[in-house]
């Protein structure tokens, strides 16, 4: 539990290091190759916890050096004694982490098989594992369902094939780009998802020997080779930890500077950023959020596979909306129940009304079906402080943002969430001049 006494303008410089939306597949990525990897920029958080103790269960060796010792992060993988784990601890050890599916592909080539636990991950919308299967079967895998989890197998080399997704999912283009590199004959992907944190990914693989063509509708061809050798990266920074210290800046009226931030990935967020009326400063070393005294601006925003405006960075943005001037406008269209957390805005006194309607032109899966995936948010409200429950990674970010803005104290539960995605975010918080305590 966190308890915070919000009303305070947040204020100071923050670090950001790797994208956790890239850090864990790079890291899985390590075991294609025959020689050792490295990897930098590599944050303290819990998803590189799990992912590090699966690799250890499958032989492979990580090591790192304390933070300390350590400020670029660099993290190194040797793959060179790699082996099937113990099911029991796979499966205790993988938690509610959904990174294992991603080892099916490299572990098929490697060994042959690969188990998968039953899977977890944050409960803001359906997102099945049907789809992943099907591909390893294409690829020639059979599948086997056992009672703790799922068991993959091949007595023979995985074949290239073609798949075309029905939505451009990153988790699907991950499975495909990390079992077809290796994989005999050419693979042809249609509808990838092309996100920044997908590009670093398949950068990284053509550094290690992968063939990999990215046209501009959607298309990724990938040539299958042999075998594969290590890499040496730098991950790119985390847009989503920048676009939620953005929003932290805007909602209690104060002034962060993101070192490590970069502009290229931002460009979509940093418009919407600024026609509400927030301020932001491109430097060498980083991005300066600031909010500029007055009201902000209402809006209305659609979320968005990219380039659009990324669904990460609705939830922090929503808190910053309850201070802007009129009625503000959200359709999300990527996770069908990724409102939930408003509901703890209410509380502390945010006017959000929820619909199941499409509140927006762009076309949407969930728009027939029964969700509340549309939110007007009506402000500027004074947030008050209570005890609030962290339904999930960004959400509880988001919680925390609100407590900060709040007037009085609140109880945040459930922090440990907050941990898979946000490296030391009680620390930076307290070096931002947050009243926070454990």
């Amino acid at each position: 539990m966190l308890e915070v006494r919000g009303g305070n303008p947040l204020g100071g410089t923050v670090r950001v290091r790797g994208a956790k939306n890239l850090v864990p597949k790079a890291m899985v990525a390590s075991l294609l190759g025959e020689t050792p990897s490295v990897l930098r920029g590599v944050p303290q958080i819990r998803d590189v916890e799990i992912v590090t103790g699966l690799l250890e269960l499958h032989g492979v060796r990580v090591t790192q050096a304390p933070d300390g010792q350590n400020p670029d992060g660099e993290l190194h993988l040797d793959p060179s004694e790699v082996a099937q784990g113990s099911i029991v601890d796979i499966d205790a050890h993988a938690g509610s982490s959904r990174i294992p599916i991603l080892f099916c592909g490299p572990l098929l080539h490697s060994l042959g098989q690969a188990f998968i636990p039953d899977l977890g991950g944050c409960h803001i919308g359906d997102r099945p594992i049907n789809f992943h299967l099907d591909v390893l079967r294409q690829f020639g895998a059979e599948v086997d369902k056992t009672a703790g989890g799922i068991m993959l197998s091949t007595t023979r080399r995985l074949q290239g094939t073609k798949v075309e997704l029905p939505y451009p999912s990153v988790g699907a283009t991950e499975q495909v780009l990390l079992t077809a590199v290796r994989a005999e004959g050419i693979t042809e992907l249609r509808g990838a998802a092309i996100e920044p944190e997908i590009m670093d990914l398949i950068a990284l693989l053509q550094k290690m020997g992968a063939i990999i063509t990215v046209d501009t509708d959607r298309v990724v061809r990938i040539e299958g080779v042999d075998s594969l050798h290590g890499f040496i990266h730098r991950a790119l920074p985390d847009r989503n930890e920048t676009a939620s210290w953005a929003s932290a800046a805007l909602a209690t009226g104060g002034d962060i500077f993101v070192e490590g931030a970069s502009q290229p990935e931002m460009i979509t967020f940093l418009n919407v950023f600024r026609k509400i009326g927030g301020e932001f400063e491109v430097e060498e070393s980083g991005i300066r959020f600031r909010h500029p005294g007055g009201r902000l601006s209402s809006f209305a925003l659609e979320t968005d596979v990219h380039p659009g405006f990324m669904t990460d960075w609705q939830q922090p943005l929503v808190v910053a909306m309850t201070q802007a001037e009129g009625l503000s406008i959200i359709h999300e269209t990527v996770y069908e129940n990724r409102f939930g957390f408003t509901h703890a805005l209410v509380e502390m006194g945010a006017t959000i009304q929820l619909y199941r309607e499409c509140l927006g032109g762009t076309p949407c899966r969930f728009g027939r079906r029964n969700y509340e995936h549309s939110a007007v948010i009506s402000g500027p409200t004074e947030l008050k402080g209570t005890r609030i429950d962290v339904p999930d990674l960004r959400g509880g970010f988001s919680h925390l943002i609100a407590a900060l803005a709040a007037q009085g104290t609140s109880e945040v539960h459930g922090i440990e969430l907050i941990n898979r995605g946000y490296e030391n975010f009680l620390d930076k918080l307290l070096g931002l001049g947050a009243e926070v305590s454990a």
